[in-house]
């Protein structure tokens, strides 16, 4: 993770209310081999945790959790955020956007989601931890 601090230090830019801009490397444009580090460390640190399944929500969090998803050989399932017409048998929670200020009601297939799953949940940063929390519930 020193590589992703040290990117941080370099590109990343700093805005009024906490809001760190990383989309020259991460949210809009992205470097994909910084994002396969990043990944490889997701992936020896769970090596032995028993996860059978990387979920994200969309949308900046799903390079990341493809690229760990890819290292670990497991499957990567999207939390939408707008409910898909073809969707049947989800659930759903309200996650709060910390970059955007706006609630989302996002959705998952309960047919991709079961209560035998170990998931390890991947975005891009967790500013309050509010999209992890909306996951766990």
């Amino acid at each position: 993770m020193e590589l992703l601090k040290r990117r941080i230090l370099q590109d990343g830019k700093c805005y009024p209310g906490g809001i760190l801009k990383v989309d020259s490397f991460i949210n809009h444009q992205m470097d994909s081999k910084l994002m396969y580090h990043v990944a490889e460390e997701f992936a020896r640190l769970f090596a032995d945790s028993g996860v059978n399944k990387i979920v994200t929500i969309e949308a900046s969090g799903i390079a990341p959790a493809i690229m760990v998803g890819y290292i670990m050989n497991l499957p990567v399932v999207f939390v939408k955020k707008k409910q898909p017409k073809t969707m049947e048998n989800m659930l759903t929670t309200t996650v709060h956007s910390f970059t955007k200020s706006r609630d989302y009601t996002v959705c998952i297939s309960h047919d991709f989601l079961t209560a035998d799953d170990r998931i390890l949940f991947i975005d891009d940063f967790l500013a309050y931890g509010n999209a992890a929390h909306g996951i766990i519930d």
